[in-house]
Order: C-alpha cells, then structure tokens, then sequence
C-alpha cells in the first residue's frame, strides 16, 4: 500500500537517526577505529541490515523512502525495483510491495553457471528502474549494478537509499556523471545531531566524530595504522 502522507524531509531524516540509534545500528569509536571495505579507517560505522529485524521501524522507514521516491522523482517514474545483492534485496522488495510494481535483484558478479545472469527476475527492455540499496559512501559500488541494469535495455536513472554517508564531495557528482539521481532518507550529519540531542555517546567520542565528518580524507591518514 502506498502511504498518502509523511513527515517533511527533515522530520524524516530526524526520525531515521532516531531509529538508527535505538536499535543500535550505529556505532562510534574514536579509540578503535573501525577498517570500513576500502582498508582504511573510521570512528564510524552503521549496520542497516539491522533493520530488517524490527518490524516497527522498517515499515517506517520503507514508508519514507517510497513517499521520497516519488515526491522527487515522480508517481509513475518507475516499471520495475531492483535491489543490489545482498543488502539491497529485502528494501527493495518492501519498496516494490508499496509501489506495487515488479521486484528483480542485481548480482554483484555473474553467478559462474546456468544463465551467467547479473539479473534475477523478471527485467524487460525499455522498463524504468530504480535501483534499491540499503547505504551508499562514495556511489562508486552503484555503477556496476546501474550498468548491469542498463545491459538489459532498461533505463536506471535513479537510486534510492536508506542511509548516504553525505561527506564525500564526490558522491553525487560520481553519481549524476552516469545519469543517476540519488534519494536518501538521512546522512551522518543527522545522525551525530540526533546523537547529541539523545546523549547517545560521550562528549569526547562526538567531538572525534564530527571531525571526521568535516575532514574525513585528514582524520583517515593521521590515524592509518
């Protein structure tokens, strides 16, 4: 079922920190930084496939991504959801069940066999798709499955996620520069103002966060190693 009203962007983007640091998907340590995918370091990390386990909260936020989606892009902008293998699968069915349209999953590699297919489900040539993932950092990792969508005849030009990193200058630029437009609900900015507001962490932990968030590029080579 499609919702026909939601909370204005910032509401939204609000309560999605809020729901992201009570089930504890959210995680800082200044002390021991996490290794994110690309080797480096980071005070931060989030796990949104969390949210798969909490009925409550991921109802909600699959209600704010779909109204998202359509008030920026369009009511009838879309023929087909795809979500990213793996984390993207779930959000995308959610999404598609709301919008009531036809759900597929995008492989991050061909599977070796059978097929060979990037592509599982039903994808026509000339369908409008959005892709589905749970977060993106840099956009990078999108482009693969954008392009595999594209090798189908189907057109992607947007991509609709739970959580953007929103410190990367580059992201949406990497973005917009393969003719992709990008939908979130919150960033990391609305995350560390929420956990101020919660107290959710020590004064000490927030202040090393939010200057990574400022300069991640500086925080990431002074603490490599």
């Amino acid at each position: 079922m499609i919702p026909s009203s939601y909370p204005t962007p910032e509401e939204m983007a609000r309560l999605t920190a809020r729901m992201l640091l009570e089930i504890k998907a959210v995680h800082f340590n200044a002390e021991t930084p996490f290794t994110l995918a690309s080797g480096l370091p980071s005070p931060t990390y989030i796990d949104c496939r969390k949210l798969i386990s909490y009925p409550r909260i991921r109802s909600t936020l699959m209600d704010f991504l779909t109204v998202t989606v359509m008030r920026n892009a369009g009511f009838e902008a879309f023929d087909n959801i795809a979500g990213g293998e793996t984390a993207g699968i779930p959000f995308a069915a959610m999404v598609a069940e709301r919008m009531g349209l036809p759900m597929t999953y995008v492989r991050k590699k061909p599977k070796g066999y059978g097929r060979n297919a990037r592509i599982e489900g039903a994808m026509t040539e000339g369908q409008r798709v959005l892709l589905v993932e749970d977060l993106t950092t840099d956009g990078g990792s999108k482009l693969s499955f954008v392009d595999a969508i594209r090798d189908t005849g189907a057109t992607c030009a947007h991509t609709a996620v739970i959580f953007y990193y929103g410190i990367f200058s580059q992201t949406e630029k990497t973005l917009g520069d393969h003719g992709v437009s990008l939908h979130h609900l919150c960033t990391w900015w609305d995350v560390l103002a929420e956990a101020k507001a919660q107290d959710a962490f020590d004064a000490t932990t927030l202040t090393e966060v939010e200057s990574f968030l400022h300069a991640p590029k500086k925080w990431q080579d002074a603490h490599k190693g």
